[in-house]
């Protein structure tokens, strides 16, 4: 049997090549359940039909971001002595760098329309809460803790993305957009043909640009 694996964040119907290859190959595609990829699989002329996990030689299609099929099967294979059984898993989508930030814009958003507290905070009452985010990172910092920084920068992200999601007339795609113009613009010698090239080279430049955006001398 073969398991193919799909991300939830990829958009319905990009799947790798190899992916694609096997379910038009196969005879038998059976999903967990009906949803946007079957549908997808279906429109581009492969036949998928819902039902419980396959044996043989077959495609599984477990839901999108679905793991528990590795555990179920393989306390079956222990159950049932099926260790001479071949299973092979294959990785229809691979989630892109950034994947699991949209995961924290999606959950913020279920708390803003869901949650009575959420709903009440502002800027304002927020401040407090960044304060003490922004001090624990930096104590985390000088502790040397890596995996309590990593922790620590997870509370302080979600700060920054309450912020845009109670933003008024912008939100997180417009602060991600803002600091990704700004270094773009702020990095020439990356992204552009500034010559600078040395530690010193850079920063004068980054501050150059910097007063130059904000009308300074």
């Amino acid at each position: 049997m073969r398991i193919l694996v799909l991300s939830p964040r990829i958009p319905v119907g990009l799947m790798t090549a190899a992916a694609w290859d096997a379910v038009r190959e196969t005879s038998s595609v059976v999903a967990a359940s009906d949803g946007p990829h079957t549908e997808a699989l279906r429109h581009a002329g492969v036949e998928v039909v819902v039902g419980p996990r396959p044996s043989g030689d077959a495609i599984w299609m477990p839901d999108p971001g679905d793991t528990s099929w590795a555990a179920d099967l393989a306390e079956r294979m222990l159950a049932s002595d099926e260790s001479d059984d071949e299973y092979e898993v294959i990785t229809g989508s691979f989630d892109p760098a950034g994947a699991r930030f949209l995961d924290l814009v999606e959950v913020m958003r279920r708390l803003r329309r869901d949650c009575a507290w959420t709903r009440e905070q502002t800027h304002t009452s927020l401040a407090p809460y960044l304060a003490e985010e922004s001090q624990e990172t930096l104590e985390a910092i000088v502790s040397g803790d890596t995996d309590h920084l990593r922790e620590e920068l997870g509370d302080l992200l979600l700060q920054v993305v309450f912020h845009a999601e109670i933003g008024d007339d912008w939100d997180v795609d417009d602060v991600a957009a803002g600091i990704t113009e700004k270094l773009i613009r702020r990095n020439p010698h990356v992204f552009g043909d500034s010559g600078a090239s040395t530690i010193d080279e850079i920063a004068e430049q980054w501050e150059r640009i910097k007063a130059e955006e904000k009308g300074r001398g």
